[in-house]
């Protein structure tokens, strides 16, 4: 009889925990459900704290009287400022509290209070979002290994852009003022554009190429606009190289024959450019290179030194030249033994660097036709053939083309 009360005790005490274990397990489930909810109001609440602090701002803002746009022209001290406003003039203007005097360098937008024209803001550069497009952000990846045949010009460019950016000091202890541009010129596919990224790239400088043609708009003002900005984004990316490519479309010589607006907007443009290379000086490590295949037409405004302090000829390449350019770039594809270059070479002569380039993706071409892995003799013969006579599309056998 105690054997049987002892085992309805224990039973019902089991019964007892798993019924407290239950409602345990209930209850910290439903606490956990609490409190994701409630961190999930917390969040809404935050979000709609957050929009009404930004609708405040916008509303104080959309209620504040409107301000004038100035740039600064230089410091005064004791917290005044010489500011020019267009069109009215200059004004000598205090300087608010909330701005630090420290941060106000010359040539940037502030903002001015409409009624006593105290500097208010330091306003961020404006710069065309045409004109951004032309930096390169990345340092160019090219090497002066890449370029063959053109040591002499290679060895003018060092002396002239990379000397003056990574020793400053040898021209300020010879007390010679530093290069600002140089002038390559030259026919078509010469290598200017290589070499010019080349320099870039050994001076660790941003690298902003622009087409001379890009600067031709067609709105009166907008091509000098464009010019001011480009020079503003290379001052705040420097040090910076400007590379001016095919500069003869609005730097060519000026006539009175009255040829249009559309030339006079071109005028205008190259005036502004010779108004800001005139307007920098060389030691903010910014340099301009440019590049044309019509010299004989460039203003002589241009032309002259403190300007453009060095002019560069890239000839056509020489025998030796287009071997070692053909050694350039064919030297990361497969060849079989006993490739002659050289006469390969011989037999281009007055070719530029980028035929001889394409000379070599021919072949490759060629090799790939013929399913094989490697490129042969014939194959830089054809492929000379091929682009040494771009008319001539009859001359070729298709036979030697597809086998």
């Amino acid at each position: 009889m105690t054997e049987v009360l002892t085992s309805n005790v224990l039973e019902s005490n089991e019964n007892i925990v798993q019924y407290y274990t239950q409602k345990i397990q209930n209850a910290e489930l439903n606490i956990l459900n609490k409190t994701q909810n409630l961190r999930r109001l917390e969040a809404q609440r935050n979000g709609l704290n957050a929009r009404v602090r930004l609708l405040r701002e916008e509303i104080q803002l959309l209620q504040e009287p409107g301000s004038y746009v100035g740039e600064v022209i230089k410091t005064m001290g004791k917290n005044k400022v010489l500011v020019k406003v267009n069109p009215e003039g200059k004004y000598v203007v205090d300087v608010s509290p909330d701005v630090d005097i420290k941060d106000i360098k010359p040539n940037i937008r502030v903002a001015l209070r409409n009624d006593s024209y105290q500097l208010i803001k330091i306003l961020p550069n404006k710069v065309d979002p045409l004109v951004s497009l032309m930096m390169v952000e990345k340092i160019p990846d090219s090497t002066y290994e890449m370029v063959g045949g053109l040591e002499t010009q290679i060895k003018e460019i060092k002396e002239v852009i990379e000397l003056p950016v990574k020793h400053p000091e040898l021209f300020e202890s010879l007390g010679i003022p530093q290069p600002k541009g140089i002038l390559l010129y030259g026919p078509p596919g010469t290598g200017k554009t290589l070499l010019a990224r080349a320099v870039a790239h050994h001076t660790d400088c941003r690298f902003i190429r622009v087409s001379g043609s890009e600067l031709v708009q067609k709105y009166i003002g907008e091509g000098s606009r464009m010019v001011r900005e480009l020079f503003v984004m290379a001052r705040e990316h420097a040090p910076s190289i400007i590379f001016m490519d095919e500069i003869d479309s609005i730097g060519s010589s000026r006539s009175d024959s009255g040829g249009g607006s559309g030339d006079s907007e071109v005028q205008r443009t190259m005036l502004e450019l010779l108004n800001q290379l005139d307007g920098f000086e060389a030691t903010k490590n910014i340099k301009v290179i440019m590049a044309t295949n019509r010299i004989d037409i460039l203003d002589p405004a241009l032309l002259r030194p403190g300007r453009i302090d060095r002019k560069i000829e890239f000839p056509p390449p020489s025998n030796d030249a287009r071997a070692e350019i053909l050694r350039i770039h064919s030297r990361s594809m497969n060849l079989t033994r006993g490739i002659n270059l050289l006469s390969i070479a011989e037999k281009m002569s007055g070719a530029s660097g980028a035929e001889l380039k394409g000379v070599c993706t021919e072949a490759g071409m060629f090799a790939l036709r013929e399913r094989r892995v490697h490129v042969t003799q014939e194959d830089f013969e054809l492929a000379v053939v091929k682009v040494l006579n771009k008319g001539e599309s009859g001359e070729m056998s298709l036979q030697k083309l597809f086998k």
